[in-house]
């Protein structure tokens, strides 16, 4: 067992060394983008799947509360969390137009759409994305694998190299508060 939890730990390693040796640029650009965004008094719409769900409630909360610094709340909403809109979109339209359906109904010109999709393939948040696009918005995709359809439907894309789901969510978790991190710091301090 001893050997299993160092391989896991090593792989988890290895995800983060690649996030540091290949997503700077793009993670700086992502900061750049939100803080912009929310200088402006735009705000952050933030969606996906199960884990990636949870990480959008994780990534909405700490931009509405916040991460490190006193500070001012931020407008972020996470489209994962209200299960009544989820089940009579779903039951009414499908569950591809679960977030969709609320961009349309809360996003505007400038908004930043941030869709996390550990497959890169996950049809309801790429239809979201298109959907914001259609109304202006900006938008930002956390991905896994190759970075799937949702790579090319997106503005900015941070994939991270793996192919293992557990993998994929922590280097998701990990921009997350990098992202949290440096756009408070860019707005506040």
């Amino acid at each position: 067992m001893k050997e299993e939890i160092k391989a896991q730990l090593q792989a988890h390693a290895q995800v983060i060394a690649a996030l540091e040796r290949d997503l700077c640029p793009s993670l700086e650009s992502a900061v750049s983008l939100l803080a912009a965004a929310l200088r402006d008094g735009k705000k952050l719409l933030v969606f996906g799947n199960g884990g990636s769900a949870a990480d959008a409630q994780h990534f909405a909360a700490e931009i509405v509360g916040r991460f490190k610094l006193e500070r001012r709340a931020l407008p972020a909403i996470a489209l994962s969390t209200d299960t009544s809109i989820l089940t009579a979109v779903g039951n009414d339209y499908g569950f591809e137009r679960i977030f969709s359906r609320q961009v349309e109904a809360h996003a505007n010109p400038g908004d930043v759409l941030v869709g996390i999709s550990t497959s890169g393939n996950s049809p309801n948040v790429k239809l979201a994305l298109e959907t914001g696009k259609r109304l202006g918005c900006r938008s930002i995709a956390l991905l896994g694998k190759d970075g799937g359809s949702i790579k090319g439907v997106a503005e900015l894309s941070l994939v991270v190299p793996s192919d293992d789901t557990p993998r994929i969510q922590e280097g998701h978790i990990t921009m997350i508060h990098i992202l949290c991190d440096l756009v408070e710091r860019e707005l506040f301090s």
